[in-house]
């Protein structure tokens, strides 16, 4: 079987993370955008608090609110590092992830111990080619 493009591989992460979303929260981020940086992964969420986190907001609750998303964040961690390692085939050495509540965006970056085989490898952006062969 070929290998995917990195855009392939793109989409599928942030298809797959969109659905670990709902899975997991009860919503779907209305938008997911996913980018390879060499062995680095970032990852955006559009719209990605609960409805629990801005009901708390609105409340006057908004430290509560932040507790309940580090603790969220906690739970997902280790299921996007699988889902990552699942996609692309390599292990992550890090994965980071914070949330801004205010503007309800979430901020993943995921690094990985090496480049996931794709057919165009020139495609991803600071790639280190060798980084490939290794």
């Amino acid at each position: 079987m070929p290998y995917p493009t990195i855009g392939q591989l793109e989409r599928e992460i942030a298809q797959r993370i969109s659905a670990l979303y709902y899975e997991q929260l009860g919503q779907r981020p209305s938008q997911v955008v996913c980018h390879f940086f060499d062995t680095e992964l970032v990852i955006s969420l559009e719209n990605s608090s609960t409805l629990v986190e801005r009901t708390l907001i609105s409340g006057g609750h908004g430290n509560l609110a932040e507790q309940v998303r580090v603790l969220l964040d906690k739970i997902l961690k280790s299921q996007l590092q699988n889902l990552i390692e699942e996609v692309t085939g390599k292990p992550t050495l890090d994965l980071m992830t914070n949330t801004n509540l205010v503007t309800g965006r979430t901020g993943i970056i995921v690094v990985l111990q090496q480049l996931p085989e794709v057919r165009n490898p020139e495609s991803i952006p600071k790639a280190n080619l060798k980084n490939l062969t290794d």
